[in-house]
Formats: C-alpha cells, structure tokens, sequence
C-alpha cells in the first residue's frame, strides 16, 4: 500500500493476544504505512462497546461467537478463525499437582481456584465448560466448581495488574488464587514473569480448545482488511506461533 492509502486501523483484540498482536501491528506498520491503534481487553466487553458504536475496523476475539454476533447485527463481514489456544492450570509454587490429579485438587475445598469472567470473557466461558466436563467424571462437580470458582479477571470491576505484569501470574502471586484456568500461552507468560508458578495441562477428560475468531467492520478501510489479510498470512500466523498459539489449516 502507498502512503497516499496509508491510514489508522483501529483493532480490538482480546487481551490474550497482546503480545502477538502488537508484534503483528508493528511488522505491519513498517511495510505499509499504516498505524495500528490496538485496545485490547475481554472479547465480551470489547464486542459490547463495538455494538454500543465504538470505532473499530478490526475485531479479534477468543471465540467465535463474539465476532458472529457483530456479523449478525450486520456491522462486520465474515468471521474468520485465524488461531487457537487450550485452556490449562496456572498453579502457585510448591503445590504438588499434575493432570492426574488436577480435578481432586480443583475441587479441594482448601484451593482458592480462579477463573475469568464467563459471558464477559471467553476464558471463562471455557473455564465453566471444563466445570461441565468434570462433572461425567465425578458426579456434584461441576456445581461444586461453579460455586467455589473466584471470577477475579475478565468483568468490568475487576482488579487490573500493576503495569507489566501478567494478571494471571499476578494473581497467584499475590494469593489470591492457587490454580487460576486460563489459556496456555498466558500460563507460559506468566511463568516467565514468575519463575516458580506452574502450568499444568488439562487432561484429556477435561481438555477444552479455544478458537479465536476475526471480523473486519463494515466500514471498515482497505487498510483494515489488509491488516486482517495479514494476521492470516503465513507471516502473521508464524508470529501467532512464536506466543505459543496454534497454527490455523486452511
């Protein structure tokens, strides 16, 4: 694109993808011209505000069901998965846990478990269809995990990280939850940031994916679909890859 076409793209974008997506934008930016101003978040509220007429042009979400309801309000186009995520355990130093046991110890009266916020972000959307899950394997479960689970991320109240540090990891960190369900490549973040966590994957009885949906806005300018194109091309997608989320077979 020349600079005469070169433009703002305003993307939201699930706080999961942060990292990848800001490295996506900046490689953007410098073979096109084009400036991304990216505001990243829970893919419900992001998805609310956009129907509510906040200016986006690009709208990347955990799930599919987000970006299909903006389709459905006739604001975007098609809805495109261009990545996926699995849930896992984010388990605070020095608790002995592994897949095996990871039920029993969810379920542990004593285990503070945190989660995000269902309806509002899709990780906790996830986390409650792990709860359902548990439930054919032990019978009270799911109930059991409903109640005790501590929605400490993801709604519009909730505690936000100091700056540059991960909620999730922040969260274990500061005690408040002993396993936090969250997606892999936070887990994997959050374990850089703090060393002595944990992550645990979920075993199979209990395994979730995550897909994440893209949708460009009607009016969106030919900027934006660029940008889209490019979040799916073989360089955006390995980008994505690098930040630990699947490869999208087309």
């Amino acid at each position: 694109m020349d600079s005469a076409a070169a433009g703002v793209v305003h993307l939201y974008a699930a706080g999961s993808l942060k990292a990848a997506l800001n490295e996506a934008a900046k490689a953007y930016e410098a073979s096109t011209g084009n400036k991304i101003e990216a505001k990243y978040g829970p893919s419900g509220l992001l998805r609310a505000e956009i129907s509510k007429g906040a200016k986006a042009d690009v709208f990347a979400s955990a799930n599919m069901e987000h970006p299909q309801a903006l389709r459905d309000e006739n604001k975007s186009g098609p809805v495109v998965r261009f990545a996926r995520n699995k849930l896992c355990a984010l388990v605070r130093p020095g608790m002995k846990v592994d897949s095996g046991t990871l039920l029993d110890r969810m379920l542990d009266p004593n285990v503070k478990l945190g989660t995000s916020t269902p309806k509002l972000d899709p990780s906790g959307d996830y986390a409650f269809e792990v709860f359902r899950k548990a439930e054919t394997i032990k019978p009270g479960a799911q109930h059991a995990l409903e109640t005790k689970a501590l929605q400490l991320t993801g709604g519009p109240a909730s505690a936000v990280s100091p700056s540059g540090h991960a909620v999730y990891g922040w969260h274990v960190a500061e005690g408040r939850a002993d396993i936090f369900l969250t997606y892999c490549t936070n887990a994997k973040a959050a374990l850089e940031e703090y060393p002595g966590q944990q992550s645990v994957m979920l075993p199979e009885a209990l395994a979730v994916a995550a897909d994440y949906g893209l949708t460009v806005m009607k009016d969106a300018s030919a900027g934006a679909q660029a940008f889209a194109r490019f979040i799916l091309s073989q360089s955006g997608q390995s980008i994505l890859a690098g930040y630990g989320f699947a490869p999208v077979v087309r």
